[in-house]
């Protein structure tokens, strides 16, 4: 997949919170970095994620979108 956006950091799931609507989803990047998203539910069941799941966080702006491979 090839994406405009230059803010792509690989790392590994650590949490998935659902709630009713959102997903709170939390990103080891390596070097005691984490990052956090908030996104759907929905999405986050498409993408079927889950703790140990391989996956970029990608930055633009002020929001941080997940992707999986």
């Amino acid at each position: 997949m090839k994406m405009s956006a230059r803010n792509r950091f690989a790392g590994t799931v650590t949490e998935v919170k659902k709630g009713q609507v959102m997903a709170q989803v939390t990103v080891d990047i390596g070097g005691g970095n984490t990052v956090m998203s908030a996104i759907f539910v929905e999405s986050a069941e498409d993408l079927s994620l889950k703790v140990g799941d391989k996956v970029s966080a990608v930055i633009k702006s002020t929001d941080i979108m997940i992707f999986k491979d």
